[in-house]
């Protein structure tokens, strides 16, 4: 494996596995990780056979930033080295994608991981923003997607303490899904993308973006009737027909996706 792999993708059975491929500094962000990040959510975006994707980095999911190049960054280089477009890029996927953490998931790595749809966590998994015991605040939208998550009080004593904890704790504020034993959470959620990659893709895409649509609407009624129009327009499609079809007549569906 060439070591400026620094990320690797893998489909197999619609379900993509994405992995950040630096061991030795515990999987942490930086330039080139970025970089290769972005490609691979690129090629993600333009693929047709991926249902859903799963984020795992092998011992940990990713340890926050490089701090020696952060140290040497003024304000314009600071903007330019901040991941939140990639963040973004990854929440937009229109499938859904899965954060399987096992150690640190820390900093960038756990605005990633919030960038998710969905966070299984394994017991040794430690998460947390230490970015302001560093003289800075979360820059890839840790102060967005953390409070929408988890609620404004319990965002704010995490950002402002910057204390880690740990997968319990994590799950009991709703930061992630589930908690597993350690070595079973790349198993997990494979498991969990397989069940969601059996099912109607489109309504799949549908429901995560109208999730999205719902929870951004200026109100309760516009997101009211953005769902109607998406539950509507799947009326259109042959993935409806025959799931439909097949719950009648009592065999499993075959979805193609149309």
């Amino acid at each position: 494996m060439a070591e400026d792999k620094l990320v690797l993708l893998e489909i197999n059975d619609f379900i993509a596995k994405l992995s950040i491929n630096r061991p030795k500094a515990l999987n942490a962000l930086s330039g080139e990780v970025n970089r290769q990040l972005d490609a691979c959510l690129d090629e993600l975006a333009k693929r047709d056979d991926v249902r859903c994707v799963v984020l795992y980095s092998e011992k940990n999911f990713a340890a926050g930033a490089d701090i020696k190049v952060m140290l040497e960054c003024d304000v314009a280089r600071a903007r330019e080295y901040s991941a939140s477009p990639i963040m973004q890029k990854l929440e937009n996927l229109k499938t859904p994608v899965i954060a399987a953490m096992e150690g640190y998931a820390l900093g960038g790595g756990l605005e990633l991981a919030l960038a998710c749809d969905i966070r299984i966590a394994a017991e040794n998994a430690k998460m947390g923003f230490p970015e302001t015991t560093l003289g800075v605040i979360p820059g890839a939208g840790g102060t967005i997607r953390a409070p929408r998550l988890i609620g404004e009080a319990l965002a704010k004593e995490l950002i402002f303490t910057g204390k880690v904890i740990d997968s319990q704790k994590a799950l009991a504020i709703g930061l992630v899904n589930q908690v597993v034993p350690d070595g079973q959470v790349l198993e997990t959620a494979m498991k969990m993308a397989g069940k969601i990659a059996r099912n109607a893709p489109l309504a799949i895409e549908k429901a995560k973006g109208t999730i999205r649509e719902g929870q951004e609407a200026e109100s309760f009624e516009k997101g009211y009737a953005r769902e109607v129009e998406a539950f509507a327009s799947l009326f259109a499609t042959e993935d409806q027909k025959e799931g439909m079809r097949a719950f009648v007549e009592k065999r499993k569906p075959v979805y193609k996706k149309r």
